[in-house]
């Protein structure tokens, strides 16, 4: 039974690097889109450098997690001929996507005012650090410095100790997911009206609507929050990291129905009726307490020990390294880990798309080599193997 893949026959250019823009689209052509991935003929994408773990020289293993299923052309889009080579694939195309800074699109030509006059339907999505419309539009900027800004920092880590930027890139796949949710909505209105536009999500402010209620508790009523011990909820307890006799877990009343129970689980129903505790406000009052009560409780047994108990009936999960939770056998049943084909290895490791279509996740196979498909696609587009030939001796391709 083949995978449905509801976006097959449609085409996305992306003059895409590192992370954001490649964490998107890599979505698309999952889907089935045919994704071309624009790179600079000396040295492609960015993230085809970033180490330590290669395929061969200077081709990453990291790059493979951001354009599985893509194919690679390169192009000189600061060229005239190269410019011209952008507005035929153009003519075919659905979508133009880019990450690039925010004042560098409209230079190049990669946005709606330019490509409209090529294809009126053309959708062109932007994902910069700050913006195209504003004074920041010449910053460069990371996902790092979005969670500085943007207040993340502050609120992750432990109380009295120094700021803590999340362990992976969460900015940078917020802001590739966003930008597919706008270009796909323009996409189906472009369809109806025949009327393309431009798209745009930058880093700063996905990351500043992530504050979400934190956000609105701080605009509407001045409440500031700040860090609560154990990664702790800011207004329900307990839910917050605990430590069993052999490690950490993450235990989650986070409603009321879920408290009662966990103490007859746990076996102290006596807790749930104890009057500090008795309601959702006294457990938030009483948290100190009643988090060195649990401590004394859950440290006397394993977390396998608890685990048996509470999973399935309370909220609960082992705080894992990341080698536990990628060796974690539930993975492989759900088909979180799948291997695939690669010209280097035989075979690659890789995580599957978390999205499933009639209950069938979607298929990958390996990221492309710099200017794998170039040929492929110049040809298709109606070049002769001499103008091909011409293009990469003057560097354009």
């Amino acid at each position: 039974m083949s995978v449905k893949q509801p976006l097959r026959g449609y085409r996305i250019l992306s003059a895409e690097q590192y992370g954001a823009g490649p964490y998107g689209t890599m979505f698309l052509a999952q889907l089935g889109a045919e994704v071309i991935k624009i790179e600079p003929p000396n040295g492609g994408d960015t993230a085809r450098q970033v180490g330590p773990h290669w395929l061969r020289e200077q081709e990453s293993l990291y790059f493979q997690s951001f354009n599985l299923n893509k194919k690679s052309l390169t192009l000189d889009l600061g060229s005239d001929q190269g410019q011209a080579i952008l507005h035929r694939l153009v003519e075919g195309a659905d979508a133009v996507v880019n990450n690039l800074r925010g004042d560098v699109p409209a230079k190049i030509g990669l946005d709606f005012a330019a490509l409209k006059k090529v294809k009126p339907a053309i959708i062109c999505a932007h994902i910069s650090a700050y913006g195209r419309d504003n004074d920041r539009a010449a910053w460069p900027g990371y996902d790092y410095l979005m969670q500085a800004e943007a207040g993340f920092c502050s609120l992750t880590g432990e109380p009295g100790g120094p700021p803590v930027r999340f362990g992976l890139s969460m900015v940078d796949f917020m802001s590739g997911t966003q930008m597919i949710v706008g270009l796909l909505a323009a996409l189906l209105d472009a369809q109806r009206s025949g009327e393309g536009c431009d798209v745009d999500v930058d880093l700063f402010s996905a990351a500043i609507h992530q504050t979400s209620y934190p956000a609105i508790w701080y605009m509407n009523e001045g409440d500031v929050t700040g860090r609560v011990p154990r990664g702790g909820h800011p207004s329900a307890t307990p839910s917050q990291m605990f430590k069993a006799a052999d490690g950490w877990m993450f235990v989650m009343a986070q409603i009321p129905k879920f408290w009662p129970l966990l103490m007859d689980k746990i076996g102290h129903r006596a807790l749930a009726e104890d009057a500090r505790f008795a309601t959702p406000a006294k457990r938030l009052e009483n948290r100190d307490i009643l988090t060195g009560i649990l401590d004394d409780i859950f440290g006397k047994h394993t977390v396998a020990h608890w685990l048996k108990l509470l999973q399935g009936h309370v909220p609960v999960a082992p705080i894992y390294d990341l080698d536990q939770a990628l060796d974690n056998p539930w993975l492989e049943k759900i088909k979180m880990r799948e291997r695939i084909d690669h010209p280097d290895r035989g075979s690659l490791d890789v995580l599957s798309s978390p999205i499933k279509l009639d209950g069938q996740r979607l298929p990958n196979h390996a990221g492309p080599y710099l200017g794998a498909d170039s040929d492929a696609i110049l040809t298709n587009a109606g070049y002769s193997a001499d103008d091909i030939a011409a293009f990469r001796a003057a560097g354009v391709v």
